[in-house]
C-alpha cells in the first residue's frame, strides 16, 4: 500500500510539473501574441520610413536633378571625363586570378 501511495505521489508530482511547463509556455505564447500588434505596428513604420528615404534618395540621384546641380556656379569645376582618360583594368587582374 505504502509503494502505491509513493508512485500515486511521484506520477502526480511529474504531471503537475508537466502541467506547470505546458501553462508556462501558452503564457508566454499568450504574451508574445499580446505584443505581436505593436511589433507589427513597429516594422510598419520602419517599412513606410525606408520608402520615403528611397523615394528621396531617388529624387536627389535623378539625372535631371544631377545635371541642373551641374549648371551652378559651385559644381563648375566638375567635368565628364573623356574616354581617353577613363583607365579600365582587366577583371583577371582586378580580382587576382593571374596564372
Amino acid at each position: 500500500m505504502k509503494g502505491l501511495l509513493v508512485r500515486l505521489a511521484v506520477c502526480l508530482t511529474v504531471f503537475g510539473l508537466f502541467l506547470y511547463s505546458y501553462l508556462d509556455m501558452q503564457n508566454e505564447l499568450t504574451q508574445l501574441k499580446i505584443q505581436l500588434p505593436e511589433v507589427e505596428k513597429d516594422l510598419r513604420l520602419v517599412r513606410e520610413e525606408s520608402r520615403r528615404l528611397n523615394y528621396e534618395i531617388e529624387q536627389l540621384e535623378s539625372p535631371a536633378r544631377l545635371i541642373e546641380l551641374a549648371h551652378h556656379p559651385e559644381y563648375s569645376h566638375l567635368k565628364h571625363p573623356l574616354l581617353r582618360e577613363i583607365l579600365t583594368v582587366p577583371e583577371a587582374f582586378a580580382t587576382n586570378d593571374l596564372p
